[in-house]
Parts: structure tokens; C-alpha cells; sequence
């Protein structure tokens, strides 16, 4: 063993330190390289969650990505989909496709007696992924979509039901104009309702079968107005779009989950400004407090360095002994950190106890998300930044002399 890390190891865990006077310093050194921890994993983890989360509460509803016709031209009306090069069986092959549904919206009003509210109908078909999007019901179930005949089973948001005063069972009467033609009138039953937290979302969209769009809209049994293609993981959504792009035929466009809302990917791009900032404000603070403990550590063993010195030490040497000691003294503290740190993490993410504005944050309770590789790298990063920065005042041992050294008091 290297005699540096030797005689710091002695150093560090000698009893005679549990009595001296730095044992405050080093506490002190400790709790601010733990709080360092605590709020880097918090930051990482919250951040990153909520990132996900809302990504993937966009992506859930409505696809990863979705295949339009380019007659539709971004209205929330769908013209009917070209078949012409598009490839769903290719589609659903790709390795990070998990499943595919077809849809066709049309735009319309529900209206009662207490309110109106305008509302995107969008009908889905018996491929309709159910199991995805039953996360988002708070009462009743989804509707029994079937493509022969009609149901009359709509699923509204929860705002849509405050506005209109309307629970699981009540009947509503919807609205849908078409150009030179008189208003169609649909009565439906409400028999689901949901929440995304995603105001863009919960403010328009209806649940109900595709026959009903598809007789609306004016198109044949077997027209779409679009299909929603749902990923495996929605990291792969930049990757598989131009693939998805390729096989959706000439006459059609894709467009992903997060093109679809920008308002709401300019709100998670501040997560990656305020993640940024916190960190070096930590990393800032643990750097000078660690900084300090090391001075500390020096002008308290001025002594032991002298004798040190003496004994033929270099300076080389002695530098690296106390940048080694104040490593191992910190090692307590990433410890307790990330146990600290951790254990809120899995209280919040068991719990949900931190609440949010969903109208603010797009999420209702504060997402967490624990990822191993985060933590090694906070906790390795903290101690070799540490370590660089303790460099340049550990050279104020050179300037030490032994022999005033050995005299002082």
C-alpha cells in the first residue's frame, strides 16, 4: 500500500480524533457533503420523473406517434387515410413497437342545460389499447368499442364533467357541423371518466367508437382517419419516427407525442436549466466546506507535518496524505446521504405524499424516478471534483517550515 493512503488511513480512523478540536469542522464538512446528496438525488430524480412522466401521460393518450392524412392539413377533423404505401403490418414488426390503434376525430359540442363545451370526439375501434389508457380513469370504464354498429358509451375528462355538471350514468347531447350541411345531433351515455392532468388534453377530448366519427365524417366501414403508433419506451420516440415516417406511405405524415403539445415541451425544458443549476450550486458548496476542512485539518497538524518533514516526507507526499484524509472523512457523509436521500425517494414514489397544481405542472402528485446509474454518478462525481479541488490549497503545506513547525503551539 502506497504510503500516502497508509498514513492517511491511520489518520482518519485514529481515536485520538474522536476528542479533538476539528471534530466540529468535520462534522460540519460531512452534513454539507450529505445535504449535497439529498438535494442532487432529489434534483435528478424529480427532475427526470417529471420529464418522463408528462411524456409519457402525452404519449399514452394519444400515441407515441401518429400516422395523419396530409389532406387533414393539422385540423382536428381527420380525412380519410391513404393506403397507398402504408405498411402497418411493417409497423407493428419494428422491435420497439408495442402496439398500433386506428382512430378517426371529428370536432363538435356537448351541450346540456348548465354549459356547453366544445370537445374533440375521437372514435377508436376494437384495437383500441384499453390497458394503456385505463390508468387515466377516476370513475365508471371505458366504453365497449366494437366496429359493428354503434355504442352509444363515451368517456369525457373529469374538467369536462365539472363544466357540465355530468357523472357516470347522465346522458348528453353532442353537436357535430359539417360545411353546407345541417348539424347532426348524437345522444350519448356517460359511461367513463378520466384524467390526464394534461389541460390540453382534459379541456377536448372524448372517448367513444369509431362508427360514430366514421358516420360523422362521412366515410365508408372501413376508413381511418389515423392510427397511433405506441412505442415500448418513449426515449425511442426520435429514433423510430423517421422509420415510421418510411413505411406510412407518401400521401400520410407522422408526427411524435412531443410535437404534438410544444407549449408543454418548452415547460420540461426547464427542468434541464433548473437540474444544471442546482447541481453546480451544490457541488459549489460542498467544494468550499470540504475545502475548508482541509485547511483546518493543516493548521491543526501543523505539527505532524513538520515531523513529517523531517522524517524525509515530501511535500508530494504530505499533500496527498490530507487530500486522502478529507476524501475518507467525507465518505460518512455520501453514505448517510444517499441513505437519506434514497429513502425519501421511495417514500414518494410508494406514497405520492408532495402534491401539484396539475394546471401548473401537468402532473398532479411529484414523479420520482430511481436510477442506479444517477446515483453511482453523483457520488463518484462528488468525491473526484472534490478531490481535484483540494489540490491547489493543499500546497500551503510546502510553505510550512519543519522546524517552526515542530515549535508550534
Amino acid at each position: 500500500m502506497k504510503f500516502p493512503l497508509y498514513f492517511s488511513k491511520k489518520i482518519a480512523f485514529s481515536k485520538d480524533n474522536k476528542n479533538n478540536l476539528s471534530r466540529v469542522i468535520v462534522f460540519i464538512g460531512r452534513l454539507s457533503v450529505a445535504l449535497g446528496v439529498i438535494v442532487s438525488l432529489l434534483t435528478i430524480s424529480i427532475g427526470f420523473g417529471s420529464k418522463k412522466a408528462i411524456k409519457e401521460r402525452m404519449a399514452d393518450f394519444s400515441g407515441h406517434i401518429s400516422i395523419k392524412s396530409k389532406q387533414s392539413n393539422n385540423s382536428y377533423n381527420s380525412s380519410i387515410l391513404s393506403t397507398e404505401g402504408l405498411k402497418v403490418d411493417k409497423i407493428k414488426a419494428l422491435p420497439d413497437v408495442a402496439s398500433t390503434q386506428k382512430y378517426v376525430a371529428v370536432s363538435g359540442i356537448l351541450r346540456n342545460e348548465h354549459n356547453f363545451a366544445g370537445i374533440i370526439f375521437k372514435g377508436v375501434g376494437k384495437d383500441f389499447d384499453s390497458a394503456r389508457f385505463r390508468k387515466f380513469l377516476v370513475e365508471g370504464h371505458l366504453p365497449a368499442v366494437t366496429e359493428k354498429g354503434y355504442n352509444n358509451g363515451i368517456c369525457i375528462s373529469k374538467k369536462i364533467a365539472n363544466d357540465l355538471h355530468l357523472n357516470v350514468k347522465d346522458s348528453i347531447v353532442a353537436i357535430f357541423s359539417k360545411e353546407s350541411q345541417k348539424p347532426l345531433y348524437r345522444k350519448f351515455e356517460i359511461v367513463g371518466i378520466y384524467k390526464t392532468d394534461i389541460k390540453m388534453i382534459d379541456d377536448l377530448f372524448v372517448i367513444g367508437g369509431i362508427n360514430h366519427a366514421r358516420k360523422i365524417q362521412g366515410m365508408q366501414s372501413n376508413d381511418v382517419g389515423g392510427i397511433d403508433v405506441f412505442l415500448k419506451n418513449i426515449n425511442d420516440i426520435d429514433e423510430d419516427a423517421p422509420k415510421i415516417d418510411k413505411l406510412a406511405g407518401y400521401k400520410n405524415y407522422t408526427v411524435k407525442a412531443t410535437d404534438q403539445y410544444p407549449q408543454i415541451m418548452d415547460f420540461i425544458a426547464i427542468f434541464d436549466m433548473n437540474i444544471a443549476l442546482i447541481i453546480i450550486i451544490m457541488l459549489v458548496v460542498v467544494i468550499i466546506n470540504i475545502i475548508m476542512v482541509l485547511l483546518i485539518l493543516i493548521i491543526e497538524r501543523t505539527k505532524s507535518i513538520g515531523m513529517l518533514k523531517t522524517l524525509g516526507a515530501t511535500n508530494g507526499q504530505i499533500r496527498w496524505i490530507f487530500i486522502n484524509y478529507t476524501l475518507l472523512i467525507m465518505i460518512p457523509g455520501l453514505i448517510f446521504g444517499n441513505l437519506i436521500g434514497l429513502l425519501l425517494l421511495f417514500i414518494q414514489k410508494y406514497f405520492g405524499i408532495i402534491q401539484l397544481n396539475p394546471e401548473n405542472y401537468y402532473l398532479s402528485v411529484v414523479p420520482v424516478e430511481i436510477n442506479v446509474l444517477h446515483i453511482i454518478l453523483i457520488s463518484v462525481g462528488i468525491l473526484i471534483i472534490s478531490g481535484i479541488s483540494l489540490v491547489l490549497p493543499s500546497y500551503l503545506i510546502s510553505k510550512i517550515s519543519p522546524v517552526k513547525a515542530i515549535n508550534y503551539n
